[in-house]
């Protein structure tokens, strides 16, 4: 083993203590401890890419209202499981003011992140019909998502759509659809972790085959209006977040304080059912929870045991936040572009040192710069290339765990890199790459 920025035989040791049989196949939290273990050993600080969490000040507007909620004493008191009157006010402004939708306030449900608001979605949508039992998730994608079928008990297929785009996403969607089981239609956009984005065009065809097929289509929007190619930033102007509420009726869009807002510490987000499938009937509900109304079973048999609701005093801190932004009183996407010039001057640091982007074009143009991007090394499959960057203090996961059909790529995600340590990035892969000559 050459010389390597990292000592080898604390990382060598620190993998074999794991007890991970794979590390490329490790969770996200798992690399993430694994990594802080080998910093805490070597004293060697990792340019860290392995997770997706904000890398930039939390809104200090939502800071403020939350003190303010907090000294009137809402911590003491249980809220209301619908949510606060004023965040479902605010929150469907914000979607009729972005996204060009209209969805009453009913349905508008904080929930804890986006994560408690997929987990819900997916025990409601599942188990709607006894015929429909399984979900197609359209890869790449959030890990973490199949995470809660396995923990579910659901069934769930999937496939890249990155060789499918365009026209080409209509017969390779309804080859899953026509099985007639398929209940859940989900994906997110842009993507995590191609940061491809879907095009109206595409979103349609998504919308229209689920409405022949009686689909349901959960969209994540954890990365709201992160296209930067697109000022999506601009209350009630064109254009707009694109979405698939502009083409079917019966869809969840799950929407994240985490990442435009970085405010992901307070775990804040909003499950948006729409107002159709909210008022829907399904009378086999009744096998898990008292009433067949999609929306009241939603609320009151899913999320109800789940957490008996969502933070009070974040409750308060979302609706600041969004009634500042529907005001345009302040630009959230302006406040996150820093990551896309992260994303531009990696992206080129790894090219210059012998590595690839995966998922290089979005149908044809250049994939965005964003929060995420994904790279390879010619000669080392994604398992062995996220072991070897260990030794160099890099960290990133594998696109093994997301759905990809690239085993040979990883996923980094930009936000924990600032760009005073471009040039150790730098650094680091020359030496990797003097060293990887194949």
């Amino acid at each position: 083993m050459k010389n390597t920025p990292v000592p080898f035989e604390i990382v060598n040791r620190l993998i074999k203590e794991s007890g991970l049989p794979d590390v490329g196949k490790a969770s996200i939290r798992e690399i993430k401890k694994l990594i802080t273990q080998i910093e805490n050993e070597s004293g060697v600080n990792f340019i860290r890419m392995e997770m997706g969490i904000p890398g930039l000040p939390p809104n200090q507007i939502g800071i403020n209202a939350e003190i303010n909620a907090l000294q009137k004493g809402v911590a003491a008191i249980y809220p209301d499981i619908e949510g606060i009157p004023e965040l479902k006010i605010e929150a469907s402004r914000f979607i009729r003011l972005f996204l060009d939708i209209g969805i009453n306030p009913e349905g508008l449900i904080p929930t804890v992140g986006s994560m408690q608001g997929g987990f819900t979605a997916f025990l409601m949508s599942c188990r709607r019909e006894i015929s429909k039992d399984t979900t197609l998730f359209i890869d790449p994608g959030f890990p973490v998502q199949k995470q809660q079928h396995h923990v579910l008990g659901l069934k769930y297929e999937s496939f890249d759509v990155y060789n499918f785009r365009g026209n080409k996403l209509y017969d390779k969607l309804e080859s899953y659809l026509k099985s007639g089981k398929i209940s859940t239609i989900v994906y997110s956009n842009p993507n995590n972790p191609s940061w491809i984005c879907f095009t109206n065009e595409e979103l349609k065809i998504i919308g229209d085959l689920a409405n022949q097929y009686g689909s349901i289509v959960i969209e994540d929007l954890a990365y709201f209006g992160m296209d930067f190619r697109q000022d999506y930033s601009v209350p009630g102007k064109p254009p707009f977040q694109p979405t698939v509420a502009k083409y079917t009726d019966d869809y969840i869009l799950l929407i994240s304080s985490s990442k435009v807002f970085s405010y992901a510490g307070q775990r804040i987000g909003i499950m948006a059912i729409s107002n159709k499938l909210f008022n829907r009937t399904f009378p086999d509900l009744l096998r898990y929870y008292t009433s067949e109304k999609f929306g009241y079973a939603s609320v009151y048999g899913a999320l109800y045991p789940l957490s008996s609701g969502t933070g009070h005093s974040a409750q308060y801190a979302l609706t600041a936040m969004l009634k500042a932004v529907n005001e345009n009183k302040y630009n959230f996407i302006e406040g996150v572009t820093e990551y896309g010039e992260r994303a531009k001057q990696m992206k080129q640091i790894f090219i210059r040192n012998g590595f690839k982007i995966v998922y290089d074009m979005d149908i044809d143009k250049p994939i965005a710069d964003g929060f995420y991007f994904t790279f390879s090394y010619p000669g080392l499959t994604g398992s062995k290339l996220i072991e070897e960057l260990l030794y160099y203090g890099i960290s990133a996961i594998s696109l093994d765990i997301t759905g990809s059909y690239h085993s040979e790529g990883l996923r980094a995600c930009v936000s924990l890199v600032q760009l005073n340590q471009m040039a150790t990035l730098e650094e680091r892969l020359k030496i990797f790459h003097s060293n990887h000559k194949f």
